[in-house]
């Protein structure tokens, strides 16, 4: 069995999300792909994120849904949506202050439409850590507690970058 799925559907401009299983690192490349064409879509309206059958997610993924959400706020003032069910999951998204910038809803979505499987891009090693950088900078800049969090890991990625 695949460890992780992303799966997409849209409708006038108001997108779905699911990520199913382990949302890791591996997948950074192919979620800021995804991040970018859906900002770009002259229709974009909001997303919903469905992370009810996501068993780990990690912070490079975080700061690619703070990426998304806070291009849904700019371009048409909606809040979007992300639904978790795993205790675990919300408790790390809420910490992060995701509460912030996303409604979050606690029970399952009743009824999704139809979902396609985004396909997972591959990368360079340095196309994984722009996008790792980009996505601790972009959860560094919600609170001061996550500034605090990752300043060791982005100032170590900048340092590598450089050098």
């Amino acid at each position: 069995m695949v460890g992780y799925k992303i799966l997409q559907a849209e409708k006038q401009g108001i997108y779905v999300l699911k990520f199913i299983g382990e949302i890791r690192l591996n997948l950074c490349s192919t979620l800021d792909n995804l991040v970018e064409s859906i900002t770009q879509d002259p229709n974009f309206k909001t997303v919903v994120i469905d992370l009810t059958e996501t068993e780990i997610i990690d912070s490079t993924t975080l700061g690619l849904l703070a990426k998304i959400a806070m291009a849904a706020q700019k371009q048409s003032h909606f809040l979007p949506t992300l639904i978790s069910t795993n205790p675990d999951i919300t408790r790390i998204i809420t910490s992060m202050g995701f509460d912030k910038i996303f409604i979050i809803v606690r029970e399952p979505a009743s009824r999704i439409e139809e979902l396609e499987e985004i396909p997972v891009l591959k990368a360079s090693e340095q196309q994984v850590r722009d996008k790792v950088l980009d996505a601790h900078r972009v959860l560094m800049g919600l609170n001061s507690r996550n500034r605090e969090e990752f300043k060791n890991l982005v100032r170590a990625l900048e340092c590598e970058e450089a050098g």
